[in-house]
């Protein structure tokens, strides 16, 4: 049964519910030339309101049934989505600012639901099996408090101390199941901090706050040198694991939608100006990663299981940090601005779907993403009061870039020719201990964007393993890596550079010229070198503003078929065109990419147009040059005419 219309809140009677506080003057249209940054406020708001709206067409409303009252049923996954607590704020924020009634039900009813997942101890669990995982406990601890301090005065007196009631045991679940830092994923370690001072505030319990100021701490340990890259995104107990070439657990999807909004906003809260210090760092070190579109570069990180062009699938979002920082560097704001643009973008039908190409290529949203995003929109819109000036003034440094960036701590090199922007990534921080889930790696170009056409190559998994079951969408169809990369087969084995973590790479930057020297093997999932044919490969990136040069090399024999695969990000409906048998051409709305080899080229057989991957959720035409016999060279050129 799905959620049906309300009337107005104005001819609200109801238990429970009561009408207060001046918000309601926003949907009569009084004072909204008031608000400073008028234009990201719009945007901001209406996206979320849009979201609420997408969200109520989902959910069940059938107050009979308590298994199901109150949850979402999502559109895209045949199990249910436990966070429905997230979803209690942006609704409790958008009753207050419209007077519309439905949202309030909403709120009610997604809260009521809690309980099914609602342990002794406190906890929310993240599915209906109790022993699941807890942790999310604090995200839905926060999404409680922030409903009782803005918009608390829309219940009676008795369901509110009954909500404070439930804030209680579950943040008391929280400071003993978060007691340091690294004793899970830094993301819950940086969101506990914020949780404890926000609550510790709202129910006057100092060991709250004492141990929030302790976790602070703790934290600071694990910020990078020389960047400030917050690190500890990676399964098992040592947080601070390095890797064989020495690099930590470092996800940015992880950290710039999540961590970092935490720290920020406690930061401030507190005027802590020592971890401000090292946020600004830490802030500018991550807005180098956003892509001019506002995209998030996330082509290599850790987690990258769960990312999405516009972020990763079940976290906050960037806002409330790179907003509330954009006074330090108004940098920052353009980012916020311009990702919240790309959510817009990737919005259908109320529903954020969890890339660029899920409609082009039919892919169901999944309602989980919608309702992590909603949060902190809600937070912005009530605190905008405290935001600094917004606008896109202030050009990001991917959009301006001219020259070579390296990050040591990752061993990626961010990259600007003249409309060029890459990534190239040789990390070899692997996330899971159980099930590797294998990032963009290997040398490999994880990133082309230009910036009149927007993404042209990507990173994916080098397969699809889906880690977390209940937060992943399975794969549509074959699974086919979108990564740039060198392969071949033996025995059926699949032997490619995105296998290989020792892979190294050098580079040159001139004035008119960037070139990168990747030396790499071709190695299967289990690591193992290709024997019987050539196994050791030069890749060189040559970059000029009028082009992309990709050229790979090897000095031994090639004695089985051995390809360099360039998925070229396009979405369905854009005109391909194979006009040789050195070159092919797609049509986009502001050019035409072309790319040609000397060696025959030709674009891979696929059930439909495009192949798709859920990672980062776009559609792209494959094309292969394959080695010829006795030749040790292939050579692609990729240009916008």
């Amino acid at each position: 049964m799905k959620r049906r219309n309300f009337i107005q809140l104005s001819t609200i009677t109801g238990v429970g519910l009561s009408l207060s506080g001046s918000s309601f003057l926003y949907s009569c249209g009084i004072g909204k030339n008031e608000f400073h940054s008028s234009e990201y406020r719009t945007l901001v708001f209406n996206l979320l309101k849009d979201w609420c709206d997408g969200m109520i067409k989902t959910q069940i409303i059938k107050p009979s049934d308590p298994k199901v009252h109150g949850l979402f049923d999502c559109p895209a996954c045949e199990h249910l989505h436990a966070r429905v607590m997230d979803a209690v704020y942006p609704f409790f924020y958008m009753a207050r600012a419209t007077g519309d009634k439905k949202y309030l039900e909403a709120g009610l009813a997604a809260f009521q639901w809690g309980k099914n997942v609602t342990r002794d101890d406190g906890a929310w669990t993240n599915e209906l099996d109790p022993k699941s995982w807890d942790g999310t406990t604090v995200f839905a601890a926060i999404a409680l408090a922030e409903t009782l301090k803005y918009h608390g005065s829309l219940l009676d007196e008795s369901t509110r101390n009954r909500w404070y009631k439930r804030l209680e045991s579950a943040t008391e679940f929280v400071y003993n199941r978060f007691p340091v830092v690294g004793n899970a994923n830094i993301n819950y370690s940086a969101t506990t901090i914020y949780a404890l001072n926000l609550i510790g505030k709202q129910l006057n319990q100092p060991k709250y706050l004492k141990r929030s100021k302790e976790l602070v701490e703790q934290i600071k340990s694990h910020f990078t040198e020389p960047n400030g890259l917050l690190f500890g995104e990676i399964q098992g107990k040592n947080k601070k694991k390095l890797s064989p070439k020495g690099l930590t657990g470092i996800d940015l999807g992880y950290n710039i939608e999540e961590s970092l909004n935490n720290l920020v906003l406690y930061a401030l809260e507190e005027k802590d100006e020592e971890l401000l210090e090292t946020l600004k760092k830490s802030l500018d070190a991550h807005l180098e990663f956003i892509l001019p579109d506002g995209g998030i570069d996330n082509s290599f990180g850790n987690r990258m299981f769960k990312w999405t062009y516009w972020g990763s699938r079940t976290s906050d979002g960037m806002q409330p940090a790179f907003s509330f920082m954009a006074n330090y560097n108004p940098a920052l704001g353009t980012a916020s601005f311009k990702n919240t643009e790309l959510l817009r973008q990737c919005t259908h039908d109320g529903l954020l779907h969890g890339g660029p190409h899920y409609v082009s290529h039919g892919i169901k949203p999944c309602v989980h993403h919608t309702f992590a995003h909603a949060k902190p929109l809600a937070f912005l819109l009530d605190n905008w009061e405290h935001l600094p000036k917004i606008d896109k003034s202030t050009q990001i440094p991917r959009a301006i870039a001219d020259g070579e960036t390296y990050f040591e701590e990752l061993d990626v090199s961010l990259f600007g020719k003249g409309d060029w922007r890459g990534t190239i990534s040789a990390y070899d921080s692997t996330y899971s201990i159980r099930k590797e889930v294998r990032q963009g790696t290997g040398g490999a170009l994880t990133i082309l964007h230009h910036s009149k056409l927007g993404l042209l190559c990507t990173s994916s998994l080098a397969v699809y393993n889906i880690l977390e079951s209940y937060n992943i969408q399975p794969q549509p169809g074959a699974d086919f890596a979108l990564t740039p990369r060198l392969e071949t087969f033996k025995d059926e084995d699949w032997y490619t550079n995105l296998f290989d973590l020792e892979a190294t790479f050098t580079s040159n930057d001139d004035r008119n010229i960037i070139e990168y020297t990747v030396h790499t093997q071709l190695k299967n999932e289990a690591k193992e070198v290709v024997s019987e044919t050539a196994s050791d490969f030069t890749l060189n990136y040559i970059c000029t503003a009028e082009k992309i040069e990709i050229v790979a090399t090897t000095n031994q024999n090639i004695k089985k078929e051995t390809s360099f695969v360039l998925p070229i990000v396009s979405p369905s409906g854009e005109k391909v065109e194979q006009l040789s048998e050195n070159e092919i051409r797609i049509e986009k709305p502001n050019g035409i990419v072309k790319v040609s080899s000397g060696n025959p080229i030709k674009i891979k057989e696929m059930p439909k147009s495009r192949t798709f991957n859920m990672v980062p959720g776009v559609e792209a035409v494959p094309i292969i040059a394959t080695f010829e016999s006795g030749k040790r060279q292939v050579e692609i050129s990729i240009e916008v005419i």
